[in-house]
């Protein structure tokens, strides 16, 4: 079966950002595959602080990492920028843990003019961590994702078919790369 991991990195719960994950989760599990998914808010917040690289709460986090075929990265945009707990998150991580993996950023942010963060911010540690195939990424505003009671999310249309279509995209990486020869894939 194919293993997808999708990390959410809202320090907040319940949020729109994790919202998106379930429901790209739900997507993702109608077409065959099994969905992991990691808030990092859930981990102590002392390893992450400290950078405690051996801290037990990690193991799952990175053994869910080494068996994913994909990965999702999922955060809000503050100030520019990607969250600090997804940052420390990610600092924690094996050198090179996202090789041979194809990569799906998604960000919530209160303006398009944050747009470029994942560009300049978020991008260059995927990089660092290995990832050659990072996929377009899905930018929403706030305006665009409304939560309801049950703490679901409803997705204004223009955002939900560039989901779709971009899950379409992921779901082709991943297959290519679960299907090519391990050599080839971590030669990248």
């Amino acid at each position: 079966m194919t293993n997808i991991l999708a990390i959410a990195g809202s320090p907040t719960h319940p949020s729109r950002t994790y919202g998106v994950v379930e429901y790209t989760a739900k997507l993702l599990q109608q077409e065959g595959l099994h969905v992991d998914i990691i808030s990092v808010r859930d981990l102590p917040a002392e390893d992450l602080v400290f950078g405690r690289y051996e801290s037990q709460a990690l193991e799952q986090p990175k053994a869910l990492l080494a068996k994913a075929d994909g990965v999702i990265i999922a955060t809000p945009i503050y100030k520019a920028a990607y969250t600090g707990v997804l940052k420390t998150f990610l600092d924690l991580l094996p050198q090179k843990s996202l090789t041979g993996k194809p990569v799906l950023p998604i960000a919530l942010g209160g303006t398009i003019a944050h747009l470029l963060a994942i560009e300049y911010a978020l991008k260059p540690v995927l990089s660092e961590l290995g990832a050659r195939h990072i996929l377009a990424t899905i930018y929403a505003v706030d305006k665009q994702v409304q939560r309801q009671a049950d703490n679901s999310v409803l997705l204004d249309e223009e955002i939900e078919q560039r989901l779709k279509d971009v899950l379409k995209e992921f779901v082709k990486a991943v297959e290519y790369d679960a299907a090519a020869p391990q050599e080839l894939v971590h030669a990248n």
